[in-house]
């Protein structure tokens, strides 16, 4: 959850699956922020999977430059078998992208290279990527699945 605080001190709270927003009508606006708008808090739920956690970017250089694919996961392992998932992905489309697809697929199976493939492939299961950034699929994939190896450990 997102609280925002606009000059006046006047506050809202947003969920962080509404704080972006698709292209459509207004291509120029990219969240809900309105002008004078600031994030003063982000609050985050406790729970298992957040407990062993990564964020992978993958960029052109090592400058600031925008991810031309990210993951970040939250995995809770025991003995071998994946509890509980969360996967996001960026830089694959106008927004961050959580696959539940993907969760499924890790929930209840084990930790292995062969599930975290499994996931990736759920996660960009239904990308349509453009012929300029075809490899993005590919790249994006990659980067589920060696961010999902690190977490696990």
């Amino acid at each position: 959850m997102l609280t925002l605080e606009n000059q006046k001190g006047k506050q809202r709270r947003v969920p962080v699956t509404e704080f972006y927003l698709l292209p459509g009508k207004t291509p120029q606006k990219e969240t809900v922020l309105e002008p004078g708008e600031l994030i003063v808090a982000v609050t985050i739920p406790a729970a298992v999977h957040a407990r062993r956690s990564t964020y992978l970017k993958v960029r052109e250089r090592a400058s600031y430059a925008y991810a031309l694919a990210s993951a970040a996961v939250g995995l809770d392992v025991q003995g071998g078998t994946i509890r509980s998932a969360r996967v996001a992905l960026g830089g694959v489309g106008a927004q961050p992208w959580r696959s539940r697809e993907a969760e499924k697929i890790l929930t209840g199976a084990p930790a292995t290279e062969a599930t975290f493939r499994a996931a990736a492939a759920a996660a960009l299961r239904g990308a349509q990527p453009r012929s300029e950034n075809r490899y993005k699929v590919e790249l994006a994939q990659n980067t589920l699945v060696q961010a999902l190896q690190k977490v696990a450990g």
